[in-house]
């Protein structure tokens, strides 16, 4: 076999070696692998990767109770997706752990199979040519691993190969988080090369090329405004010498690549163009084999016994709803901004509330117009918010959360849903090409109508598309010190994606907690709109009454903690990254702590 060289780093890490699935989706996994015995075919190296597409800690399933992909953003503390139990780590309650905390020897065990692979696949007697896409998808699947440890850590220590627990390295110091990312994009250069590109080819399940693109771009953007935005605030997570210009330019470069792929082969592109309610649609779908716009997700099978349970918590809003400050962030349908258009027919009930708006938000919370499902079957529809559920699972805000929702009785009652998972879809893949150019101060009218307008146009919001010469001013831009095609950039990131899993990671990017988080509480929807609402039920009323609210009216589901009169405290010195437990530190003093802790 050809054998192609790498540069490795050795720095220990503990972990143990896990079993493999002979499909990645929905097998047994197999056990007492001998060193010996196994890497003998080609097959052997697909055993073993499969695995990797199986755990929690690369691409989430989501199966257990409580969980599911359209919460993700209020368990983490967000803005605009907020939880009924408000977010410790946004308020500065974190703790420092003794051990545990993401960083113990088990939580590296992952990186160990990883290496595992990357050292032993040369044994497998075969042409390169057959071998390369199982490393390619390794090496993807290392970056997983990486950039999760990243955005919880920062700086980090770095291995590309399995080292024994009596290595001197393991008392080495952590990497600068930059070093960290440059590795990774290595990685990812040589992943785009090695897995073959989906095209117009059939879905198998696996990580394609353009999977590995879209990874990319995702990971540079995050570093690239990390780099810029920590330093320009001179917080202590910044990266001395570094403004995050080169890392906008692999954005740019990534996500431009994959664009060029769309364009010459129709795959990817977005879906459901110019179908009705066709956003909503594309997020509550049991197979995605035929998507164009969704490069991966996760298969769920009845006959397998692998299923989820988000129906049973989608219905009443998952124990979640949009925020006030979510809804307002949505443009009416001539693309300007809510204040001062004479479309706004303002926020005195929820018809009103999405009238005239970008449909994404009539989309994206329940809406009591008859249209809304509750469930298919039997048929129910949506009329009032769910206060009057007592489980957790009732909506926090008055704007209940639809995106994501099926209407599927039967999972509902089996508890067991097909619902796919979608982790990278094309759509973000545009808004980083978008954000990267306009960071880079090179973006043009062609790249917007290539990503922004190419999502509005989507919803058929054809005359409210973004011209970069027409900006109308917003006198509530999040960030008036940055420019307003920035500010309208960031806004379409945060209605596009907006309940999926990266507004915190946004906040944290941007280093904006000072500007979104610190001395906020959210607020949700006018609350009197349901008096005497004529579909209340006498328990929904009984609920209201206990709803409460701020001085102007607004459900205001924090103001019973006393801990938040005076909003989150988050504390911008320390709580963007989390600490390393104790004891790590008590064996290795190189790796010092985080700031803060």
């Amino acid at each position: 076999m050809k054998k192609h060289c790498y540069i490795f780093v050795l720095i220990g890490i503990f972990g143990w070696m896990t079993s493999c699935n002979d499909n990645f989706l929905e097998r047994s996994p197999l056990v007492n692998i001998s060193n010996n015995d196994y890497w003998n075919s080609i097959n052997d190296l697909s055993l073993y990767v499969n695995n990797f597409y199986n755990q929690n800690g690369l691409l989430p399933s989501y199966t257990g109770w409580g969980a599911g992909p359209y919460i993700i953003d209020a368990s983490d503390g967000s803005d605009t997706n907020i939880s009924t139990v408000y977010n410790r780590r946004m308020n500065g309650e974190g703790t420092l752990p003794s051990s545990g905390g993401g960083w113990s020897s088990g939580d590296w065990s992952l990186l160990r199979n990883i290496n595992y692979f990357m050292d032993n696949y040369d044994q497998v007697n075969a042409d390169w040519q057959d071998v390369k896409q199982y490393v390619g998808e390794a090496l993807f699947f290392r970056s997983i691993f990486y950039f999760d440890k990243l955005r919880k850590f920062g700086d980090l220590p770095w291995a590309s190969t399995v080292i024994g627990t009596d290595s001197d390295v393991l008392f080495s110091s952590r990497l600068p988080r930059n070093q960290i990312v440059d590795s990774m994009m290595l990685d990812l250069d040589r992943a785009v090369e090695y897995i073959p590109a989906r095209g117009n080819g059939s879905w198998t399940g696996r990580v394609t090329k353009e999977t590995a693109l879209a990874l990319q771009a995702r990971i540079a953007l995050y570093e690239g405004t990390w780099e810029k935005y920590h330093a320009l605030k001179d917080t202590p997570f910044k990266v001395n010498g570094s403004d995050g210009t080169k890392y906008f330019l692999k954005a740019a470069e990534a996500s431009g690549a994959l664009m060029a792929l769309a364009e010459a082969n129709g795959y990817p592109a977005l879906d459901n163009v110019g179908v009705e309610d066709g956003y909503w649609k594309l997020f509550n779908q049991k197979d995605y084999s035929n998507s164009k716009e969704i490069l991966l997700w996760r298969k769920y099978t009845i006959t397998e016994s692998i299923t989820n349970t988000w129906v049973r918590y989608s219905w009443s809003g998952g124990g979640r709803g949009l925020s006030k400050n979510m809804v307002e962030s949505y443009l009416c349908k001539d693309g300007k901004p809510i204040s001062g258009n004479p479309l706004y027919m303002g926020d005195r009930d929820l018809k009103s509330v999405v009238t005239n708006r970008d449909p994404r938000l009539n989309q994206t919370i329940q809406v009591d117009d008859g249209k809304h499902v509750i469930w298919y079957n039997p048929e129910t529809w949506f009329t009032t918010p769910t206060f009057e559920i007592n489980d957790g699972s009732n909506t926090s805000t008055g704007y209940q959360l639809y995106k994501g929702h099926t209407g599927d009785y039967d999972a509902y009652n089996l508890s067991s849903s097909t619902q796919g998972c979608i982790y990278f879809r094309y759509a973000e893949t545009l808004l980083i090409y978008a954000e990267a150019k306009a960071e880079l101060g090179t973006i043009t009218q062609d790249d917007i109508d290539k990503t922004v307008n190419q999502l509005r146009m989507r919803v058929g919001m054809s005359n409210g598309l973004l011209d970069i010469g027409n900006i109308t001013t917003d006198p509530n831009w999040e960030f008036p010190e940055l420019s307003p095609l920035l500010n309208e950039i960031r806004r379409e990131r945060k209605v596009e994606m907006a309940g999926e899993w990266s507004r915190v990671d946004d906040i944290f990017r941007w280093a904006a907690a000072d500007v979104l988080i610190v001395g906020k509480r959210p607020l949700g929807a006018y609350k009197n709109q349901w008096l005497n609402y004529p579909g209340a039920t006498n328990d929904f009323l009984t609920a209201l009454n206990n709803v409460l609210i701020n001085e102007e009216g607004y459900i205001d589901p924090y103001k019973r903690y006393a801990t938040l009169d005076n909003g989150f405290q988050f504390n911008l010195k320390r709580d963007y990254l989390l600490p390393l437990p104790t004891n790590e530190l008590t064996l290795n003093p190189n790796l010092k702590q985080n700031p803060g802790w």
